[in-house]
């Protein structure tokens, strides 16, 4: 599977500072330090309808984690999946009359024109869950034969007590895990599991459903958490800088997938931070497809708004924090965009370099993209003001906001 086109990002002068971002594991913020090549695992799609804004806020948080990185002058391993055959797709399908491989294909290619619209860095490995299941079997039959695996008519599930680090990415206690797994695609209510929270590694196959050779646990398909583990322990291996998604995804999907790694490797932790982004509700709740209150990308996109600004709107939250799409929020970022534009077009301004520093501070410290924000508007607000005589700091603003912020003014 092939990943979006990658927007030139721009050379700024001098270097950007380490990372500190908020891990969930740990519960306060760590300083990342990756070597010279930064490895960073997101979590893709499932692609049964259009990217919304919940999507693209989530995505657009790690591609500020890669632009800092990337001014660190560090190279970035960014790997993202595609959950391309799961129960929501085929559910999907089913309900709309279509092949739920044209469906997936359909979804994965829009996903891809919304990225590049947003100018997302692209991953170097974009792989979907078919095209993983060749690595994901040996996973499995190895989980088995370490014990940590077990047969359920027909399925394998993973035994979550086979990791004494189970439950150290959400810091969970039993009961919240319970209902959450109820609410995430779990089944602890099955009858015959050694533990209600143990979760699906190879679901037999179903009648009129896909399924695969699976070697030695039969025909069928994955899981959803051991499809991550398998492309992330291939493309970056064991202890990668970040794990990255959605709040959503600490439980069950990371937790379980750490658990997975870790009793395959017997090494600790699978990343070094997992890092989660807030929800966006719109009408009072969280964005869903379940609930079906969307606000699509391509939608906005087709309406004729300009994607700078959707980024901008998406960029005046925290990450971290769960935040309401409205009609203002999409007025203030348009009109935020054309006064930054205005400003950048006259001939000269005020000195940038400090603005760059300021832009530099804001991000380092755990992705405050609203005060990198409030930085650009202060400069832009003295050029309204009393304009500059650097013919060269508008060209800077441009650069460093592209570079940093992934805004093209």
């Amino acid at each position: 599977m092939h990943a979006w086109p990658a927007s030139e990002v721009p050379a700024l002068p001098g270097q950007g500072r380490d990372l500190r971002i908020h891990d969930t594991a740990t519960g306060g913020l760590v300083t990342l330090d990756p070597g010279p090549v930064a490895r960073i695992y997101v979590c893709g799609i499932t692609p049964y309808d259009a990217t919304h804004l919940g999507h693209a806020a989530t995505y657009n948080a790690f591609d500020l984690v890669q632009r800092v990185w990337l001014d660190t002058k560090r190279q970035v391993h960014y790997v993202q999946n595609v959950t391309d055959v799961d129960d929501p797709l085929l559910e999907r399908a089913e309900r709309d009359g279509v092949d739920w491989v044209t469906l997936a294909e359909k979804e994965t290619a829009l996903f891809r024109e919304d990225m590049t619209a947003l100018r997302m860095l692209p991953p170097q490995h974009y792989i979907g869950a078919v095209e993983a299941i060749p690595g994901i079997v040996p996973l499995v039959e190895r989980l088995r034969e370490l014990g940590a695996a077990y047969e359920l008519e027909g399925d394998i599930y993973f035994s979550v007590e086979s990791d004494p680090n189970f439950g150290k990415v959400s810091n969970l206690d039993a009961a919240a895990m319970r209902l959450l797994s109820a609410e995430r695609g779990g089944d602890p209510d099955r009858p015959g599991k050694k533990n209600p929270l143990d979760p699906m590694l190879w679901m037999a196959a179903r009648e009129g459903e896909p399924s695969w050779d699976g070697g030695s646990l039969g025909r069928g398909r994955p899981g959803w958490h051991i499809e991550c583990v398998a492309i992330a322990l291939d493309h970056l291996g064991m202890g990668f800088d970040v794990q990255g998604g959605g709040s959503d995804l600490a439980f069950p999907h990371h937790e379980m997938g750490a658990s997975h790694a870790q009793v395959l490797t017997g090494a600790f932790p699978m990343a070094k931070a997992y890092v989660h982004a807030g929800m966006v509700a719109l009408h009072g709740e969280k964005m869903s497809k379940s609930k079906g209150n969307l606000v699509f990308v391509s939608q906005l996109r087709r309406d004729g708004v300009d994607p700078a600004a959707i980024r901008l709107a998406l960029l005046s939250h925290h990450y971290r924090a769960d935040w309401e799409w409205t009609d203002q929020v999409l007025q203030d970022a348009l009109a935020r965009l054309g006064r930054w534009r205005a400003a950048v077009s006259r001939p000269d301004g005020p000195p940038a370099d400090a603005l760059v520093e300021e832009i530099r501070e804001a991000l380092s410290n755990d992705l405050d993209a609203p005060a990198a924000l409030a930085a650009v508007d202060r400069w832009v607000a003295q050029q309204e003001a009393q304009g500059g005589t650097d013919t060269g700091a508008p060209g800077v603003v441009t650069r460093a906001v592209d570079a940093l912020l992934g805004v093209a003014l």
